[in-house]
């Protein structure tokens, strides 16, 4: 009788024969895009595009923005594993199969992963169209995909100290200095969604020290930690949250402004991912 643990595994060996018979790429630093921010996967140098919907046990996405691509290319010299279109808790999967793409790029080799999502401003001093590098994260799915099987390599009870690994922290913020971008620093909330937050939810977020709020990366986050992948975040504050904002919130303004900034977002993306990768 197969345990838990080994079907997870055979289902990702299932998986991972599936991409090898279509590329060739030995990928070392993963890239998942946020909502609108897609784009930046179109860029990459020498890219092959496989559909998510197309690998065996891998959750498909369904959300408006979110392309459901695994792209294989390069930015320079470095080679590249771009999420277009990431899945998400609200969507009906399971937690532990949100993050499902982070095991596979462990298989595949990814050693960095930089994490990117559309996120509400918390924080008062934030601006729709800010860039905020990740410190920190507070989870408020009240799920873990690590709950159940443990998953070789996977620790029963991965450190979360300084996940978001200090030194890409800084790298990220010395290099948007010298790019001359704007970039805020805070750390990211998240929740399940679908519904936006109250402004009583935005009151307990600040409280609790909260500057940004998502309904992903966490997830991803968590198994990249249990797998030994240094991670690094940004944010792109698409919106001002409820409370803050003097308008209703709507995922059209959120795709909106990620387009508005796309060029500054990019040029930044492309620039970490070299520095990382130096």
């Amino acid at each position: 009788m197969k345990t838990a643990s080994h079907k997870i595994a055979q289902e990702l060996q299932e998986s991972l024969e599936y991409i090898r018979r279509h590329t060739a790429q030995q990928p070392r630093t993963g890239l998942i895009l946020g909502s609108g921010l897609g784009d930046f996967a179109d860029t990459l140098q020498g890219s092959e595009r496989i559909p998510t919907a197309d690998i065996p046990h891998y959750p498909r996405s369904t959300v408006e923005g979110h392309k459901g691509y695994l792209v294989f290319g390069k930015v320079g010299k470095t080679p590249v594993l771009a999420v277009q279109g990431r899945t998400h808790y609200y969507e009906g999967h399971s937690i532990e199969r949100v993050a499902y793409v982070v095991r596979l790029m462990a298989l595949l080799g990814v050693d960095k992963l930089l994490v990117t999502n559309a996120a509400g401003g918390v924080n008062p001093r934030f601006r729709a169209g800010d860039l905020m590098v990740i410190e920190d994260q507070i989870n408020f799915l009240f799920a873990n995909p690590l709950i159940g099987a443990v998953v070789p390599p996977e620790p029963r009870f991965p450190d979360m100290f300084g996940v978001y690994h200090p030194p890409y922290v800084e790298l990220i913020e010395q290099t948007a200095l010298e790019l001359k971008i704007p970039l805020r620093k805070g750390v990211l909330f998240v929740s399940s969604g679908p519904s936006y937050e109250t402004a009583a939810e935005i009151k307990m977020i600040q409280r609790i020290g909260g500057d940004a709020v998502s309904m992903s990366t966490v997830p991803e986050v968590i198994v990249a930690r249990a797998r030994g992948i240094k991670v690094a975040g940004i944010s792109c504050i698409t919106n001002l949250a409820t409370g803050l904002s003097s308008k209703p919130l709507s995922h059209e303004e959120v795709t909106e402004i990620a387009y508005q900034v796309k060029s500054q977002f990019q040029k930044l993306v492309r620039e970490v991912i070299l520095r990382m990768n130096d």
